[in-house]
């Protein structure tokens, strides 16, 4: 069921993927995507030739990924693994966090551990290209509003996952989603999901970067669309 909801609220983004594209063209060599996923973006990239290393925490998201490349004959290697602690034997010529994945990992200790272990699977002069996001940024205290519903159908169930609020907390942003499931049947389920985000800035993540070693780049963007707010993505080459 990870992997619908997955699919339900994130899979239909596609505004970031010129961007990925770019950067694994110009990197010349193997990708690391951090926070796979079902494979949205590895998926993407391995179907332009790219070798494509996906990394998540979920193992029933890694599992999606894995079944998925393999009908469709791409070669994707799936693994579970946590960003904090990567031990893959492996280094690469791209590291990419899409979305907010760097904005899920319990903080600064967090993004921290994060930026020593990428660090130490990337090659010298390599890249990690890491997107961030502020739901609130540009909107007015008082006109802040959810997003649209997300929906999704597979075999005659209809899965939505409605935001119903977002929060400002003190150092992170909550999102309140009510998910609901409609049978073929008609029968409906619903349930509460809140997903939390770091309060992070660009130059907040340069500055831990800087610490960590990384020379920082100029950044790139992902604009933002009807229904998503846009991303500054913090580029960061490897020593």
């Amino acid at each position: 069921m990870e992997a619908v909801w997955h699919d339900v609220e994130c899979a239909s983004y596609t505004a970031d993927l010129d961007l990925w594209r770019r950067l694994a063209d110009e990197a010349g060599g193997p990708i690391l995507d951090v926070g796979c996923g079902t494979g949205r973006v590895a998926l993407d990239l391995a179907e332009r030739g790219h070798d494509v290393t996906g990394v998540d925490s979920d193992p029933a998201l890694v599992r999606a990924l894995a079944d998925r490349a393999r009908v469709r004959g791409l070669r994707v290697h799936a693994d579970v693994a946590d960003a904090r602690a990567l031990a893959l034997g492996a280094r690469f010529a791209l590291a990419i966090a899409p979305m907010q994945v760097v904005q899920l990992l319990g903080g600064r200790p967090g993004r921290a551990a994060m930026l020593d272990s990428l660090r130490l699977h990337l090659a010298s002069g390599a890249f990690a290209a890491l997107a961030i996001a502020d739901p609130f940024e540009g909107i007015p205290e008082g006109d802040i509003e959810p997003p649209l519903p997300d929906v999704r159908e597979e075999d005659g169930w209809v899965y939505s996952s409605m935001p119903v609020a977002v929060r400002a907390e003190d150092r992170t942003t909550a999102i309140d989603r009510l998910r609901q499931v409609v049978s073929p049947q008609g029968e409906i389920t619903e349930s509460m999901f809140t997903i939390e985000l770091d309060r992070v800035t660009a130059t907040e993540l340069e500055d831990e970067a800087r610490r960590a070693g990384y020379r920082v780049r100029e950044r790139a963007s992902v604009p933002p669309t009807d229904d998503y707010v846009g991303s500054a993505v913090v580029m960061l080459e490897a020593p």
